[in-house]
């Protein structure tokens, strides 16, 4: 690499799919559906690719919906997808507002708390402000993030580039941390590693294994690591050698 991971001095989060598990979560939501409607097993994969066909074009048509709109949507397309029988609208408004019990991965708090010692650490995420406030307080212990940037707040969701360009607006005014100083940090290639190289954002490719949502046959990153606790023990070696 031309520079070193400790040269950057500011991480940019994608949320769910990399911090927090977001197909685990989705899947513990849908599983009383699934049981409901007495259906044959499916795949975890199939299941979770139907979700993510149906999510982007309603995220591009509906910018300004909140996210657990988005998934209250998306909710009876994907079970008549799936053959199930049309929810109730309570069902659909439960499964919006699931986000908030999304499990974290074990690594991340860790990981984060790791991070924070050398990095600012800021959230982008396709999501709106209570559920991320939902997310923080349960699933990542109320972790301080020096600024979180919701889709919400910016009036579109990613992949658009307008996320990203007040992502670093908004870090270079708050912090001075200009665009070569920022390493975008996510797992979807689709949302974030794509867009950011568009933008000429450094990345690093948080692939968590067996992860499908976002995925796309030509990934792009500069760094690649399974999870966030493999990326901090790469930033501390570094950090260990130019001492």
């Amino acid at each position: 690499m031309s520079a070193p991971l400790t040269s950057f001095k500011l991480l940019s989060f994608d949320v769910y799919g990399t911090l927090i598990d977001w197909e685990r979560g989705a899947l513990t939501a849908l599983a009383p559906a699934l049981k409901k409607g007495n259906v044959p097993d499916l795949s975890r994969q199939k299941i979770l690719q139907l979700f993510d066909a149906l999510e982007a074009p309603l995220e591009k048509q509906h910018p300004d919906w909140p996210y657990s709109r988005i998934l209250s949507a998306v909710y009876p397309k994907l079970l008549a997808s799936l053959g199930l029988p049309p929810p109730s609208d309570e069902e659909s408004a439960a499964f919006g507002a699931s986000v908030g019990d999304w499990p974290a991965f074990p690594d991340t708090v860790a990981a984060l708390q790791r991070l924070q010692k050398r990095y600012k650490l800021v959230v982008l995420s396709n999501v709106d402000n209570a559920s991320f406030a939902a997310s923080n307080a349960r699933a990542l212990g109320g972790f301080a993030f020096d600024a979180v940037f919701t889709a919400q707040e910016i009036g579109s969701y990613k992949p658009s580039h307008r996320n990203f360009e007040f992502m670093l607006g908004e870090v270079e005014r708050r912090f001075g941390v200009r665009k070569e100083e920022v390493l975008q940090t996510a797992q979807s290639q689709f949302h974030d590693h794509h867009p950011a190289r568009e933008l000429g954002i450094r990345s690093v490719w948080i692939s968590r294994p067996e992860a499908v949502m976002g995925n796309r046959e030509n990934p792009v990153f500069d760094w690649r690591f399974d999870t966030l606790g493999d990326m901090a023990d790469a930033v501390e070696r570094e950090g260990e050698g130019r001492e």
